[in-house]
């Protein structure tokens, strides 16, 4: 599912040219708070039992926390691929105002 994600919104990088990978600071500024915490959240519900994750569905490799690289890059890529998917709406539709036009 995350290649189908990189699939149907990276390419607005290319052919739009939203310009949020060339402005990686921004973007992370924006994403690693927020999936901090839910990177905290995910951990604290694997200590304590409330959910886990299907063996046969990730690739086996696990980050701080016991969490799958599956969920890290999720909560990179999914972000990423919301912020392209905003931006080239602000590229074809450039009288949507979104808050942060100068």
């Amino acid at each position: 599912m995350l290649l189908f994600t990189v699939a149907g919104s990276f390419w607005l990088e290319v052919f739009l040219k939203v310009r949020v990978l060339q402005r990686y600071m921004r973007a992370l500024k924006s994403i690693l708070p927020v999936a901090l915490v839910f990177l905290l959240w995910d951990s604290y519900a694997i200590e304590n039992g409330h959910w886990r994750f299907d063996h046969n569905q990730i690739i086996g490799i696990y980050g701080p926390f016991k969490i799958p690289l599956e969920e890290f890059l999720f909560f990179l890529i999914v972000p990423l691929a919301a912020l392209m998917t905003i931006e080239a709406v602000r590229k074809v539709k450039k009288h949507w105002l979104v808050g942060d036009e100068k």
